[in-house]
């Protein structure tokens, strides 16, 4: 089951870092169809956030046919966002995390990885649809 966890420092509406944060876990198939999202109840809990932040997100989910509500059962995945193949992942975790370890030796702070990975990113997408 998916564990939330809230950056307040992002400026990233609450129940959007939960949409995202399922998403993310679809898109690593941490989470497949058939899953049980904790319930708006125990993401209240563990976040002490207003259940209606919670109910939001969940109802995002459900109208991109990500995620179906059972009434009285709860949130289940409806759909995922995996690749057909997620036989790399584990290799590109590991030069990742290589990656970040000279990053950190470097002495840049999370932020600064952050924003240099954004960058890159955004630069490279930009080539690769040029």
């Amino acid at each position: 089951m998916i564990e939330f966890h809230l950056d307040p420092q992002s400026g990233v509406a609450t129940y959007l870092q939960i949409v995202r944060q399922v998403k993310d876990a679809l898109r690593l198939g941490t989470l497949d169809v058939g899953d049980q999202l904790p319930t708006v109840r125990e993401v209240v809990a563990d976040l002490a956030v207003n259940p209606n932040t919670v109910a939001k997100a969940y109802r995002d989910l459900e109208r991109e046919g990500l995620v179906v509500a059972r009434q009285g059962r709860g949130t289940f995945i409806a759909s995922t966002l995996a690749p057909a193949s997620l036989q790399h992942h584990a290799e590109l975790r590991q030069e990742l995390e290589r990656w970040l370890a000279s990053a950190w030796s470097a002495g840049l702070d999370e932020e600064s990885i952050r924003a240099l990975v954004s960058t890159t990113l955004r630069e490279s997408l930009a080539r690769r649809v040029a």
